[in-house]
């Protein structure tokens, strides 16, 4: 009889530079499991290099020494290659930053909208330069304290509420994201395991008052099924 053999799909890329990012901005060592070794998951993981954090990469795991939120200045420039997912996540972190850092990426997502992204983010204090029609690179002059936000998004979109919920940490004023319908809750719901209160009410998202994100335990990559269609 034929042995049965067991095939995992690859892991989940949005959760994969989801658990990159908050594992850089937490206290603690963090391990990753099942990280997804693809080439925008591992141009996120160089950013937060860049950016000061110790991150020791094997063929099973993740291991990243936080810093807590506060990085340090790069003084290269950010490369994130064909992600958009991470220029437009990192780039609310660097908006809480004290110092200058420029992103960019490939020809693709040189020419992908930022303009929803920027505009919530320089609402909140913080000032970026793009090019004509707020197009990458973006320069991003960052401030450790931002301004509270109620920003109701025209668009459902899981990367533009990561964005303001990310810039969010760095106030300690209120900041409240709508959208018309719920989009994907992976943030939410990784921001709750790091140790931050958020609290989701139909298609609005409100930060509480504990906004440090703890670290210190592994995190697990879980499989995306689509990724074996």
């Amino acid at each position: 009889m034929d042995q049965i053999k067991t095939l995992r799909c690859a892991s989940d890329k949005s959760i994969s530079h989801r658990s990159a990012i908050f594992s850089s901005i937490a206290s603690g060592k963090t391990t990753i499991k099942n990280y997804l070794f693809a080439q925008d998951t591992l141009n996120t993981l160089e950013a937060f290099k860049k950016l000061g954090v110790d991150i020791d990469i094997d063929k099973t795991k993740v291991t990243i020494k936080g810093t807590g939120k506060y990085l340090k200045e790069s003084f290269d420039i950010i490369d994130l290659g064909n992600s958009g997912t991470g220029i437009r996540l990192i780039s609310a972190v660097c908006a809480g930053q004290s110092f200058l850092s420029i992103l960019t990426g490939d020809n693709s997502l040189r020419n992908r909208p930022m303009k929803r992204i920027i505009e919530p983010l320089t609402q909140m204090g913080t000032t970026i330069l793009s090019r004509k029609n707020f197009l990458a690179p973006l320069a991003i002059f960052g401030k450790d304290k931002l301004k509270g936000i109620n920003y109701a998004s025209k668009i459902a979109s899981a990367q533009v509420k990561s964005a303001v919920l990310i810039a969010g940490l760095y106030t300690d004023e209120n900041v409240e994201f709508s959208e018309p319908q719920v989009s994907r809750n992976h943030t939410e719901i990784m921001l709750k395991q790091f140790g931050v209160d958020i609290i989701s009410e139909n298609n609005t998202v409100f930060l509480g008052k504990h906004r440090e994100l703890t670290g210190g335990f592994e995190l697990n990559v879980p499989a995306d099924i689509s990724s074996c269609a």
